[in-house]
Formats: C-alpha cells, sequence, structure tokens
C-alpha cells in the first residue's frame, strides 16, 4: 500500500485509529474504540492472538498455553467476561490452596497475605514457615513507626519487607511468591508497582500487617462480586484468591476476536509494525510492507519494543525503555498417574529460590486446581505445569544457569515434579508433554518503575493522538491489564 493511502478499517482524520499488538491489552484497546464508533485495526506481528493469554494442544486437552487464572482483587475480568456473554463461565479454583518448597521442606501457604507478607505473623501456618524467631521478628512490625519504608520515592519489595518483618518473611514466604508470579528477585522490583496502596496502607492503617489486613478485605469483597465462588473468597488458602474461565483463559481471547470481528475490527496478523511517524493528521505507521493512516495510534506492545517504535517520532520517550522482563519457559506434562488423584500438594507448589536440587520456580497441579479439567483429563490422568527461570538481576536475565533444552527442560520437570509432589514421575507416566517459551513477555517491575510509567503517560497524554498500554504500564496480571486498558483509551478518545 503506497503512502498515504487509506488502510483497511480507516476513514477520516481522528475517526480511525491503529492498534499495534494484538495481545491482551490490543484487543482490549480496539473494543474501546470500536465501541466509541472509532474505525480501527490492529496489526500484530505473530500469526497468533492474545499474546500471554493462548492455547497449546497436548495429549488431545487443548489447554492454556500462558496465563490459566486472573487475580479477584477486582470484579475488572469478570466484567469483561460478563460482557462477552461469558458469565455462566467464570470458576473458582478447588478450595485446596497451595504450598511452599523451602530449604527444610514443604509447608502450607498462609491463608492470608499479600506477596506472601502475612496479615499475622502468629497464624499457624506462618509460624510453622517461620518459626518462633521469625514470627517474633515480623511481629515487630506493629511497633515501628508508620514512616519506616515508607518515606523513599522508591523502594523494592525486599526492602520494605526486611526492613519491616525481616528477612525469614522476605526468604520463606515472599520470595518463593515473587519468584513464581513475577519470575523475578524481591530485591529488584518496585513494591508500588507489583503491590499497589500497600505502602499507602501502611501510612493509613500503621503497620504492614495491617494494611494487608486491608487489602485482603477488599479482596474479599471484590472475590464475591467476580464470581470467585464465596464471599469469603480472601479468607481462602493462598492460591484461591484467583478466578478462571471452564474451558480455560484462552476462550477469553476467542470471544474478544468474535466481539471486535462483529464490531467491523480489521484484525491483521502476521503483520509487524516496523515504524510510526507523525503527520498532518495523525500517524502514518509502515507494517509488512504497507502503510496505514489513522488520527489515533495506541502501542499495546512489550515496553522495550514500544518505546523503540516511538522513539523516532517522540525522541522525549528515549529515556524511558524499560527493562527487559524475564526469558520463562514453561512446561506442561499430562501424565498417567492415579496416584496424584489425592493432590499431594493441593493446587501447586512455590519454589523458595535457595531450595537444594530444584531447578523450576512453580508447579501447577493444574487438575488439581480446576475441576472442569480434571472432568476432560479424566480419572488417573494429570496436567502439570511447570515453569522455569528467574530474572534474578536487574535486566531481567536469569541469575543462574538452568535448562535450556526443550529434553533438558522436560528431564528437569521429570526430576522436580517427582521432588515437589512426593511422588515419582517417569517419562513412562507421561501420555503427552509440550514447551512454550516467553522470551522478555513477562512484565519486569523494576526499582523506579512506578516513576517511569508515570512520565511515559504524561508524554503520551500531552501528545493527545496517542495512548501506550500493556502489563509494562498497568502492572502484571490480567486483572491489572483488563482494568486499566480500557480506561487509557477512553482518556485518548477524550
Amino acid at each position: 500500500m503506497e503512502a498515504g493511502a487509506a488502510a483497511p478499517g480507516t476513514g477520516a482524520s481522528g475517526k480511525t485509529a491503529v492498534v499495534v499488538g494484538g495481545g491482551i491489552s490490543g484487543l482490549l484497546a480496539a473494543r474501546t474504540l470500536a465501541r466509541a464508533g472509532v474505525r480501527t485495526s490492529i496489526l500484530e506481528a505473530s500469526g497468533a492472538w492474545g499474546g500471554c493469554v493462548g492455547s497449546h494442544v497436548v495429549a488431545g486437552l487443548t489447554l492454556d498455553s500462558g496465563a490459566e487464572s486472573y487475580a479477584t482483587r477486582s470484579s475488572a475480568v469478570a466484567d469483561l467476561a460478563a460482557e462477552l456473554g461469558m458469565a455462566a463461565e467464570i470458576v473458582a479454583p478447588n478450595p485446596g490452596g497451595a504450598w511452599v518448597q523451602l530449604p527444610g521442606g514443604p509447608r502450607e501457604l498462609p491463608r492470608t497475605g499479600v506477596l506472601g507478607i502475612p496479615a499475622n505473623p502468629w497464624d499457624p501456618e506462618v509460624r510453622r514457615s517461620l518459626g518462633l524467631l521469625g514470627s517474633l521478628r515480623a511481629s515487630l512490625d506493629a511497633l515501628l513507626p508508620a514512616s519506616v519504608g515508607t518515606r523513599n520515592e522508591d523502594m523494592s519489595v525486599s526492602a520494605l519487607v526486611r526492613a519491616r518483618m525481616g528477612r525469614r518473611v522476605l526468604d520463606r514466604l515472599v520470595a518463593p511468591v515473587v519468584g513464581g508470579v513475577h519470575s523475578a528477585d524481591p530485591g529488584v522490583l518496585d513494591v508500588d508497582m507489583v503491590a499497589p496502596g500497600l505502602r499507602a496502607g501502611i501510612r493509613q492503617h500503621g503497620s504492614l500487617a495491617a494494611a494487608v489486613t486491608a487489602q485482603r478485605r477488599g479482596v474479599r469483597a471484590t472475590g464475591a462480586q467476580a464470581g470467585s465462588g464465596s464471599p469469603q473468597a480472601g479468607l481462602q488458602k493462598a492460591g484461591s484468591a484467583v478466578g478462571g474461565l471452564r474451558g480455560g483463559m484462552h476462550t477469553l481471547v476467542s470471544a474478544l476476536l468474535a466481539d471486535l470481528r462483529g464490531r467491523g475490527v480489521t484484525l491483521l496478523a502476521n503483520t509487524p509494525a516496523d515504524a510510526v511517524e507523525r503527520t498532518p493528521d495523525g500517524w502514518r505507521i509502515a507494517a509488512g510492507g504497507a502503510t496505514f493512516d489513522a488520527g489515533l495510534l495506541v502501542v499495546a506492545v512489550e515496553g522495550p519494543a514500544a518505546v523503540g517504535l516511538l522513539a523516532p517520532a517522540l525522541p522525549e520517550l528515549a529515556g524511558h525503555r524499560p527493562d527487559s522482563g524475564p526469558d520463562v519457559s514453561l512446561v506442561t506434562l499430562v501424565v498417567d498417574l492415579p496416584q496424584l488423584d489425592a493432590a499431594p500438594r493441593g493446587t501447586g507448589i512455590l519454589v523458595a529460590p535457595q531450595s537444594p536440587d530444584i531447578q523450576a520456580k512453580a508447579l501447577t497441579h493444574a487438575t488439581a486446581k480446576w475441576g472442569w479439567l480434571a472432568e476432560r483429563a479424566g480419572p488417573g490422568t494429570h496436567v502439570l505445569r511447570l515453569s522455569y527461570g528467574r530474572g534474578d538481576t536487574p535486566h531481567g536475565a536469569s541469575g543462574a544457569a538452568g535448562p535450556r533444552t526443550d529434553d533438558a527442560l522436560f528431564q528437569a520437570s521429570l526430576k522436580d515434579a517427582s521432588a515437589l509432589l512426593t511422588v515419582p514421575v517417569t517419562a513412562r507416566d507421561v501420555v503427552g508433554w509440550d514447551v512454550v517459551r516467553w522470551a522478555g513477555a513477562l512484565p519486569f517491575a523494576s526499582l523506579g518503575h512506578k516513576r517511569r510509567v508515570s512520565e511515559v503517560r504524561s508524554i503520551c497524554a500531552a501528545d493527545g493522538t496517542l495512548a501506550v498500554v500493556g502489563g509494562w504500564l498497568s502492572g502484571n496480571g490480567l486483572a491489572a491489564i483488563v482494568a486499566d486498558t480500557p480506561g487509557q483509551v477512553t482518556a485518548l478518545l477524550a
């Protein structure tokens, strides 16, 4: 297509938009634009839609290849599912809860917590993990001034936890949870990005434990709205304050795509955006050998790629390039092992970084977590998901060498699953397996990231025709992206 020619789905300046990126944030952005009457096209570099909310088929089962649940701290995802006609498909996980693998052995994770930070240091489950001295040190949090951990403009997760509750809470509870959820060391993560409002809660309620309690009360309130199964969802065991969709989270992508097609959105896969430039009427995007003109531009790709694409047109963005996310590998095993029917580690187990001889950072026992999946798999068949790769440096690179090839990952997953579940898992038990790699796709909120997000969004708002969305700005997780993206695009339209 010649420069200046009308792109599919475009028209008059200010009434047209191009969205770069077809992950969840890009699909949500396009939906918001289309609902406002804007003629919209989406350019996706790959042949698949949904980004980290994808699917694959293993041993005849269609499974999530990325995100398999969403946090119920808000009703955003449940509201979206309802709008798409999927309210009846919202399901809660089985209430068994998650465990943590410590150097001294496995422990059940406490019932209440945020990022593994306990609401009550003397809870029996907490005390079993921390020991008497650890719980005693953590309880000093209630005696510290509220200013401890809240004065600095930027603070890491580990600095906050260590200052208020001590190293045992950090090493035995927080590090495994943060590693499992964010694939990162808590020492390099901005606490205000991965636990928004927590430091403000300390100032308001006087202690870190009280702030955690207040946030968990919020989960209870929104958990009932979000269909998480019970008004007491916030008091369920760790790993249970999430929701899912019958059939898998990837069904949300299918519903979004159907909705977009019904609204006349042009979906262009295998069309990577190579460059963007300002024009008198808005933006010109070069992609796949064609050019697309639009009055509005929404960039919904990973942070480094977004800044790299926009910096030539907006040089002030160049200094705000975020760190790349960690490279994460997900090994899915479908096994014929009736011995796992007892779910020896509940819905899964997180691994403390210092645990010897285990390379995985987490294992999800998917058929123990989701009743619908257990029904589809059939008696004695189990789905195990093991994740590998931690961002243990400020640049998101793995802090230690781990398995690299698919075969090495498969062999490691057998060894780790056997150790974590206390049931031998051998190659003979495996009826199907797959490896999915996410290279830098997981947002990495390094220290100072909240300030960087504010500056990026100020630059975009000043432009008036541009919005940048995605997990690197909203915070990690489907709930954060779904809550943030429509609001950003609505502000652009305004």
